[in-house]
C-alpha cells in the first residue's frame, strides 16, 4: 500500500532518507511485533514516514517480516526487518502512536523520534498480580456456569498453577505450542482432581473453566479483522496460528482426562 502526501516537499540526502525508512520501519516492526493489526501498523509506519519528510511510503507485511520503501526527489529506498512475536502489549502500540501523532504536529524531529523509539521498553504486571487475577477471572466464570463455592476455589487454585507453569514455560522460550499443552496438561490435571474426589455439586465446571485463559481471543480478533480490511494473507497466518495454539491446548486437556480417566465435559 503506498500513501502520498500533497505538500511542499523539502529536500533530503541520502542518508537523511535512510534514515527516516529505518525510523519508519523500526516503529512498524514494533507494532506488528507486539499485537497491533495490520491496518494500523500499515498506517502508522506510512504516516512516521510522511511526516519526517519522504514523499511516499509504501509497505508490504507478511506473518514475520515487513518491507518498506520510501520515494524522495527520485530515491527510492527499500528495506526489510523480520518481525519475531514479542507477545501483545499494547503499552508500547500505544507510545508509537503517540509518537506519530506529535511527529505528525511537528513537535518531534527525525533525532527525537530515533531517541523516543530507543526509550519504549515494555512495562509489565508483577507476575504475582497477573496469577492470582487470572485465578479470579477463571473461578468467576465457574461461578457465573452455577459452580458453587468448592468448584470456585478448585478453579481459582487450577488457574493459578496453571498460569505459573506458563509464565515459567515462556520464561524459557519455549515454543509457544508447548507452552500451551503443557499448561493445559497441568492446569485440567488438578482441576479434574474435582470430578474425581467429588468437590462441589458440579466439579467438572472447574475443569471447563480453569482453561478459559489459554483462549486465544486476541489473535483470532486480529485474524478476523486484517481479512475484513483487506489483509487476507496476514489474517489467514494468524488465524492459523491461533487454531494450533488451541489444538495444542485441547491435546493437553484430553491428555490429562486421559491420566485421571475423568470426562466430566461429556455430562
Amino acid at each position: 500500500m503506498a500513501i502520498k502526501k500533497d505538500c511542499i516537499i523539502t529536500s533530503l540526502s541520502e542518508s537523511e532518507q535512510r534514515d527516516i525508512t529505518r525510523l519508519a520501519i523500526s516503529a512498524g516492526q514494533r507494532l506488528l511485533q507486539h499485537g497491533a493489526e495490520s491496518t494500523l501498523v500499515n498506517d502508522v509506519t506510512c504516516r512516521l514516514g510522511l511526516a519526517l519528510g519522504v514523499e511516499s511510503v509504501e509497505v508490504s507485511l507478511s506473518a514475520s517480516s515487513m518491507v518498506i520503501s520510501t520515494r524522495h526527489q527520485g530515491s527510492c529506498i527499500t528495506t526489510t526487518r523480520r518481525c519475531q512475536d514479542s507477545g501483545i502489549n499494547m503499552q508500547i502500540v500505544t507510545d508509537i502512536q503517540r509518537i506519530c501523532i506529535l511527529t505528525e504536529r511537528g513537535l518531534l524531529d527525525r533525532h527525537d523520534v530515533h531517541h523516543k523509539l530507543e526509550q519504549i521498553q515494555p512495562q509489565r504486571y508483577h507476575r504475582l498480580l497477573v496469577i492470582i487475577m487470572i485465578g479470579l477471572s477463571c473461578a468467576s466464570f465457574s461461578r457465573l456456569a452455577g459452580g458453587d463455592w468448592p468448584v470456585f476455589c478448585l478453579t481459582f487454585l487450577a488457574s493459578s498453577i496453571g498460569m505459573f507453569v506458563r509464565q515459567e514455560i515462556a520464561h524459557c522460550h519455549f515454543n509457544p505450542l508447548i507452552n500451551f499443552t503443557f499448561t493445559a496438561f497441568v492446569t485440567t490435571l488438578i482441576s479434574g482432581f474435582g470430578q474425581v474426589y467429588q468437590i462441589g455439586d458440579e466439579p467438572f465446571l472447574a475443569m471447563a473453566s480453569s482453561v478459559l485463559m489459554l483462549v486465544p481471543g486476541f489473535p483470532l480478533i486480529n485474524a478476523v479483522a486484517d481479512m475484513v480490511k483487506g489483509y487476507p494473507s496476514m489474517g489467514l497466518a494468524r488465524w492459523t496460528m491461533a487454531s494450533l495454539l488451541t489444538l495444542a491446548a485441547c491435546i493437553g486437556i484430553v491428555a490429562a482426562m486421559n491420566v485421571l480417566d475423568v470426562w466430566g465435559w461429556l455430562l
